[in-house]
């Protein structure tokens, strides 16, 4: 029965104790403690997930297709393009830690989302003008043009502007996001499980509307329009985050020092007292629940940061034992973060060498239509979306009916799943190409670059679908680890450190590419990532992420052995 249907005496009783169930850590728009019921849930979060859908839809109407546009109207080398678009885009994956740092100790996540949004728009909108400037020389019978220098400077202060609008867009509009489930009450904790998960899923249903029509759009009728569509979307996503302010949740900071100062303090006290050893745990304060003691034993040096400088522990001591245990959760996380930096490597190469690929094979539907290149990243979005769906609506009940957890599986089980995923989809990828160059040879097609090779791209989708079957895996388990894992008033840095290994990972594999580029040129014929594709030898480059991805699932899954997760972790 609802609180309409009742007497206005009993519907009195009823709203008392929902208005004094307020949520701990967490104020409404004016500053006042926010009730439960009025309040964050499922509600506030889709109008944040339809800012991110609308904000993935901008960046990847961008970032799919620029390998295209570098090497079409701007006529740069496919090496030269392919270093471009991973360095902007291992850029874009960086700037979230200074976005996030600006976010959890001044402006706070609202205020960051909503001037980042106006960095993005301003760049999105440069982006289309300098789409709009024409080209110095085109020539018919080519497929590329010279760019002039205006429109090159223009197109790359637009990106980095994108990417710094993204930097404090992305890690806080999902911290944002989940602050709206409290992790203290165990309906709400269910929900932000599935919330990691359904985003993901809205996401890529956005990248994949954003693969198929923006794509088609900017192949097929006009760079500037293909461009435009993105900026008038990052408009209303802005007035669809504006529109739930008032039923938003906003978490209020930790008393005290900034949560950065706190663990750096941790780390100084600790070095400062290497001298002296910490005294095991207190049985009274292991029974409160001070610390538990099987993370107490571990990264032990940290301990000597509770005594003070004369080796005793006393009540001025500087730092307590949450700050030590935040302290030792953020350095858990440094051999998770290293160990997939193999993942984020492999990573861009969808985005990239994939397209370049397909763009030499035959793309045809019917008589006269050819998909674009760029489009076949929309099977990995559609990959995604359905493994969503049936991750949580049927694999996560059966799992958690036998392991008796929340999310079914643990989420280091779920990240070192889809890394093996991914190793395996680049490896099947190296054979497609391998069969690809074979296929040119016979066909007598090894100096022809601007012929199509016949083998279809079909035979390239079961590469894009394990990408975005391994992204559900690796990408969400990332998401939830580092968002679970760090202290409450960190939560947007701890997005952008996941964020961060794959901004890493797409400079080390810009960084590999010009090694391999540099020692490979001046061999027999070509380099490995020559222009002409068919001389080139991309399965070398293939089995070289393959080996470099099961190295690094070795690790990961020594690593992860001896991870302990902080003491609310309830999975």
């Amino acid at each position: 029965m609802s609180i309409s249907n009742l007497s206005s005496s009993e519907a009195q009783e009823v709203r008392t104790p929902l208005l004094n169930d307020t949520v701990d850590g967490c104020v409404d728009y004016k500053g006042n403690p926010v009730c439960r019921y009025n309040s964050g849930g499922w509600r506030p979060a889709s109008f944040i997930i339809g800012v991110e859908v609308a904000e993935r839809f901008a960046y990847y109407g961008i970032s799919s297709n620029l390998i295209t546009y570098l090497t079409g109207p701007l006529g740069q080398s496919t090496v030269t393009a392919a270093k471009n678009v991973n360095v902007w885009s291992g850029t874009a994956s960086l700037l979230p830690l200074f976005g996030a740092f600006v976010a959890d100790s001044f402006l706070g996540r609202c205020r960051t989302i909503i001037i980042a949004s106006l960095i993005y728009i301003l760049g999105l909108g440069l982006l289309t003008l300098s789409a709009m400037l024409p080209t110095s020389d085109c020539q018919s019978d080519s497929m590329s043009c010279s760019s002039n220098t205006l429109q090159v400077i223009l197109l790359f202060i637009a990106l980095y502007l994108v990417a710094l609008g993204q930097g404090g867009h992305k890690p806080c509009v999902q911290a944002f996001g989940a602050d709206q489930f409290d992790r203290h009450d165990t309906k709400e904790y269910k929900a932000k499980s599935s919330f990691f998960n359904w985003w993901y899923f809205f996401l890529s249903s956005g990248i994949l509307v954003s693969l198929l029509v923006l794509t088609y759009i900017q192949d097929n009728l006009s760079w500037s329009l293909g461009f435009g569509i993105p900026c008038i979307m990052m408009i209303c996503a802005l007035i669809i985050f504006l529109l739930g302010s008032k039923k938003y949740r906003y978490s209020v900071k930790r008393k005290g020092n900034n949560a950065l100062l706190r663990i750096a303090r941790v780390f100084v006290a600790a070095f400062r007292n290497w001298r002296f050893t910490p005294s095991p745990i207190a049985p009274e304060e292991e029974g409160r629940g001070t610390v538990p003691h099987q993370s107490y034993e571990q990264f032990k040096f940290l301990n000597n940061a509770l005594l003070t400088t004369d080796g005793s522990k006393e009540d001025q001591k500087v730092c307590t034992f949450r700050d030590v245990e935040e302290a030792k959760a953020v350095l858990r996380l440094i051999p998770i973060w290293t160990t997939c930096l193999g993942y984020a490597i492999v990573f861009p190469q969808s985005s990239t060498f994939f397209v370049k690929q397909a763009a030499t094979m035959d793309r045809s539907i019917s008589p006269g239509f050819e998909i674009p290149a760029a489009s076949l990243e929309s099977f990995s979005s559609i990959s995604m979306i359905l493994c969503i769906a049936i991750y949580d609506r049927l694999f996560v009940p059966v799992a958690r009916s036998l392991t008796r957890k929340p999310s079914g599986i643990s989420m280091l089980q779920r990240i070192g799943t889809g890394m093996f995923l991914s190793a395996v989809s680049i490896a099947f990828a190296a054979l497609v190409e391998m069969k690809r160059l074979e296929i040119a040879q016979e066909s007598g097609l090894v100096n022809e670059p601007n012929v199509t090779v016949p083998m279809s791209v079909w035979w390239l989708v079961p590469s894009y679908v394990l990408f975005g079957v391994a992204d559900v895996f690796t990408m969400v388990g990332l998401q939830e680890l580092f968002y679970d894992q760090v202290p409450s008033d960190l939560k947007s840095v701890g997005l952008s450190l996941y964020l961060s290994i794959f901004g890493v990972g797409k400079f080390l594999s810009s960084f590999l590419i010009s090694v391999i580029e540099k020692a490979t040129g001046g061999i027999g014929c070509c380099s490995w990532f020559d222009n002409n594709l068919n001389r080139a030898h991309l399965d070398y480059f293939y089995w070289i992420l393959a080996a470099l991805s099961v190295v690094e699932l070795i690790m990961y899954m020594y690593y992860t052995r001896f991870y302990i997760y902080s003491r609310d972790e309830r999975i």
